[in-house]
């Protein structure tokens, strides 16, 4: 019996503990874009992961577009081809300066791309967990997304992703609205 209760608080402090390391990694990235410390932005976020998940993104996108979605061997070459067109579009437009302002603003602007609007992550309220809780979606035991829209419709959708690594979260996503990723993806060459 003692075992037991001991187990079981020891599960409950544990997920306290993971889920209290969440929300403080949430609120220093939130108050990082806030006061537009870029250096502290990058410290928080896994650049690598980031941009992978922009590109499957676009690829997707673009895929969508050209209508090789079902076709194999376009599927093969848009993500090959495709994705070193995206992955040098996204090198210029994250930067340490332009990712704050995504993050701050929610502006996303690139070479080709109109300027457009998505929520930002100044929209995620840290202080209110309940609120926080319900934005919430668990991807995995070491990936979550917090989404930043103010609804979950698909078509305006939009959250970031934080990734365990080490002994704290780091943002390693950002699902951009269709929209936005359409018009990125159309800045694709369409051959």
């Amino acid at each position: 019996m003692r075992w037991g209760v001991g187990i079981l608080l020891a599960v409950v402090v544990a997920s306290a503990l993971y889920l209290t390391s969440a929300v403080i990694s949430i609120e220093r990235l939130v108050q990082a874009a806030r006061v537009g410390n870029a250096a502290e932005v990058l410290e928080r976020t896994n650049m690598e992961r980031l941009r992978r998940s922009l590109v499957d993104q676009i690829i997707s996108a673009y895929l969508e577009r050209t209508g090789r979605k079902d076709k194999p061997l376009g599927r093969l070459l848009a993500q090959t081809y495709g994705a070193s067109i995206a992955d040098a579009m996204l090198q210029k437009m994250l930067t340490a300066d332009n990712l704050t302002k995504l993050l701050q603003t929610g502006t996303v602007a690139g070479p080709n791309v109109p300027t457009s609007i998505v929520p930002n992550v100044l929209s995620i309220n840290t202080s209110n967990i309940a609120e926080l809780l319900g934005r919430v979606r668990w991807v995995k035991p070491v990936e979550f997304a917090v989404r930043t829209s103010q609804t979950a419709d698909r078509d305006n959708y939009s959250a970031v992703s934080f990734h365990f690594e080490g002994s704290s979260w780091k943002l390693s996503g950002i699902d951009l609205p269709r929209s936005v990723v359409r018009q990125l993806a159309a800045s694709l060459p369409a051959k």
